[in-house]
């Protein structure tokens, strides 16, 4: 019988991870000794006993059989949160396919502490009766920065320093002024004290309606009764869903667990937040992109010492170190950022359902658009169901106009607003509503081409076309390269060179010559690179600062803007030429959640979608909010094709800075992958695309090829990633080549 060695982390912080130490695991200790298990193991020259978690067991000595000193004891139920995060870093690499140091460094937090040691509090110094006298004067003065900070902390009668200077965007002079009136005071405490609030959680409830309320106790009810599943609510744009989850949570913290909470844009944040402040006091934390790594350790450290019951973030915030840990939400669960596209190449939905199945706790998927595998996993009863049909309140759904752009070119309309469209907007101009513009681009305008000659101005180190922007630059936007537009072409010399294409810059300056009048924002990659700069647009828009905010697809994710009754998208169906298989899943998720940012409030919405396409079924469907008819239509396309949810795919992606030997490396492993198949009689049921040159076939001067598997049994493809990475490592390329595994891909290499 083979003897069994662990790779034991003894150091459980970042920069440590690639320290593993192996010992050889004693026979009687076989069964204890698991992946995530902490055992006890004799350390140094002194063999002082001291505790570290097993992350990797093999057959393979990487030392001289003598010089390995076995594991002194596996410690019986040792409820520590790294050994579950250890556990769930191995099944993503056994499952995703990726190193398990990557899998590690992707669960354990960066060790950094930042320096500041102080929380700075603002609350009223006056009355709340006194504070909304003093309002009513600020408002006629025009004075929006104190008229913000009075109206919130007259709903919440305190406010974090770095709300307010932040997510509000207060000046610190308008705090000192006010300060110096005696409005507000401001308390200085150490960081992270930060008791709950019981009056405020009583304060802030929300009469839920009969279909919110009917969903909310079912799952709380099962819940109390020990059942954990997961559960999907698909709740039509402005349905309430997040009542629903606040509801549930509340439930869920006074037992004493804790709640993961998962947004899929940094731009929801602000939103999100304050709404769960109202309700839940300081027991939340934010973790998000922007943060520093010393910032994001923090708000680990505040999870791993119970200061916080609830944490909101996107998909990093699956990590956070709950000990008791009892619900996670994945909410708009549908969108692509919930996979990453970075080794491993997890589905933030199924970490979410792992961790949820190690900790003991129920998983709740919420979308107005559910992703075609989330709600195939309902059809077929492994996901509960509900349905939320109707707007909460006055709000009722928006009337939505098809406009054919083929015909307003017939009658001679060459802008990029159809009659219908600039009547509306007309209309809501002088109603001082406001509007919102979704373009599905970036940048100034599209590719540079010549007339002349066909030929494309393109990126000396990628195979992609550059992009122009109002500079005069030309931009790629995978590396960065950036160069002048040309004078005449590089080619043939002619002078009929130019920028084709609309993006969000040329958009907001056709807004601004068709209607003067109107005040204009924009909100895409390249208004909100600085930090807060998403929040300083949102806010700005939501304090109706403008009339008109034009954007890419940040702005139709999640808002809630009550004076918003029209929405504008132009050029719907440009998503679908995409050349992906979920061209249409997604444009069809985009118009939804478009037209779904339109008639929030009591004041009716109206959506217009401009297309060249008005006959295409994801255009109709989505016009009528018909998900189902989307769904039964785009799943017997895919079923037909074998592209998930009906089969799976396995992406491998080669790169190298050779060209021949991405190539030749590319060549070896779908030859590797032919002989798994034959090796096990599935050529009916396994079909190999590949190798070739990817779509983005060299990027700063990396050679990338592709090689697409498709088969309906998705453990029947990690069986064979298995078997590659086993050839791989025999290969003398493989010290030369970067190879990725990639499930199920979000977007086409």
């Amino acid at each position: 019988m083979e003897q069994k060695y662990a790779d034991i982390i003894i150091d459980i912080s970042h920069e440590n991870l690639d320290k593993t130490y192996q010992y050889a695991i004693p026979k009687e200790l076989w069964d204890k000794a698991v992946i995530g298990a902490l055992a006890v193991v004799p350390f140094g020259k002194g063999n002082r006993q001291i505790k570290g978690y097993i992350v990797d067991i093999t057959t393979a000595p990487k030392l001289k059989v003598e010089q390995i000193k076995p594991i002194s004891e596996i410690v019986n139920d040792a409820l520590i949160i790294e050994s579950q995060l250890i556990h769930l870093a191995y099944w993503i690499k056994d499952t995703f396919g990726s190193t398990m140091n990557d899998a590690l460094k992707t669960v354990i937090p960066v060790k950094k502490q930042i320096k500041a040691k102080e929380k700075k509090t603002i609350r009223l110094g006056v009355t709340v009766e006194e504070a909304k006298d003093y309002l009513v004067e600020c408002k006629r003065k025009n004075n929006k920065g104190r008229v913000r900070l009075l109206e919130e902390l007259i709903l919440q009668e305190e406010l974090e320093f770095e709300i307010v200077t932040g997510k509000l965007n207060i000046a610190r002079t308008t705090i000192s002024d006010l300060e110096k009136l005696g409005i507000i005071t401001t308390d200085v405490e150490k960081l992270y004290r930060n008791p709950i609030r019981k009056q405020e959680l009583q304060k802030k409830n929300i009469e839920l309606t009969t279909q919110q309320r009917l969903i909310a106790d079912d799952i709380i009810k099962e819940y109390q009764e020990g059942i954990r599943k997961t559960y999907l609510i698909h709740g039509v744009t402005g349905s309430g869903k997040t009542e629903v989850y606040m509801e549930i949570i509340s439930e869920v913290i006074k037992e004493g667990r804790e709640v993961i909470m998962l947004i899929p844009e940094i731009a929801l944040t602000y939103q999100t937040v304050m709404r769960f402040y109202k309700r839940f006091g300081n027991r939340i934390s934010i973790m998000n992109s922007r943060l520093s790594q010393g910032e994001r350790y923090d708000q680990y450290l505040r999870a791993k010492n119970k200061d916080i019951d609830i944490m909101i973030g996107p998909r990093s915030a699956l990590f956070t170190p709950f000990e008791n840990l009892g619900l996670i939400i994945i909410d708009e669960e549908h969108e692509g950022s919930y996979k990453s596209e970075s080794p491993p190449k997890y589905h933030g939905r199924e970490v979410a359902i792992k961790r949820a199945s190690l900790s003991g706790a129920s998983v709740v998927l919420g979308s107005a658009t559910p992703s075609l595998e989330s709600y195939k996993k309902a059809m077929e009863g492994e996901y509960k169901l509900y349905s939320l049909s109707s707007r909460i309140g006055k709000a009722e759904l928006p009337k939505i106009w098809i406009e054919d752009l083929r015909e307003e070119l017939k009658n001679k309309n060459k802008t990029i607003f159809s009659v219908k469209l600039r009547e509306l907007i007309e209309d809501r101009l002088s109603k001082n509503q406001q509007i919102m513009l979704f373009i599905n681009r970036r940048g100034y305008a599209g590719f540079v081409s010549c007339r002349s000659c066909g030929h494309v101005m393109k990126c000396p180190h990628c195979d992609i076309s550059l992009t122009y922007h109002k500079s005069g630059n030309l931009i790629c936007h995978y590396c960065g390269h950036e160069e002048l537009m040309p004078g005449k072409c590089p080619a043939c010399g002619s002078k009929y060179i130019a920028a084709f294409g609309t993006g969000t810059q040329k958009v907001e300056e056709m807004v601004k010559k068709e209607f003067p009048q109107a005040r204009v924002l924009r909100m895409d990659m390249d208004t909100t690179k600085n930090k807060d700069g998403h929040e300083k647009i949102l806010a700005a828009f939501s304090n109706h600062e403008a009339d008109i905010l034009v954007g890419t697809q940040m702005i139709v994710k999640g808002h809630d803007f009550p004076m918003v009754t029209l929405v504008g998208i132009l050029a719907a169906d440009l998503s679908l030429y995409a050349g992906d298989y979920r061209a249409s899943e997604r444009t069809f998720q985009l118009l939804v959640q478009a037209s779904g940012r339109a008639g929030r409030s009591s004041l009716p919405g109206e959506v217009v979608i401009q297309t060249y396409q008005p006959e295409h079924y994801t255009i109709t469907t989505a016009s009528v909010g018909d998900y189902e008819s989307f769904y039964e239509k785009e799943y017997a396309y895919r079923d037909l094709l074998m592209y998930p949810p009906a089969a799976h795919i396995l992406a491998i992606l080669v790169a190298s800075k050779d060209e021949n030997k991405a190539e030749e490396m590319a060549s070896q492993i779908g030859e590797a992958a032919k002989q798994w198949v034959i090796l096990h009689l599935e050529s009916k049921s396994t079909f190999i695309i590949g190798p070739a040159a990817a779509q983005l076939a060299r990027a700063n001067d990396i050679y990338r090829y592709v090689i697409y598997i498709k088969k309906r049994e998705y453990n029947g493809l990690v069986q064979m990633k298995n078997y590659l990475e086993e050839v791989m490592n025999r290969m003398e390329l493989t010290k030369d080549c970067m190879t990725q595994f990639d499930f199920n891909p979000m977007n086409s290499y």
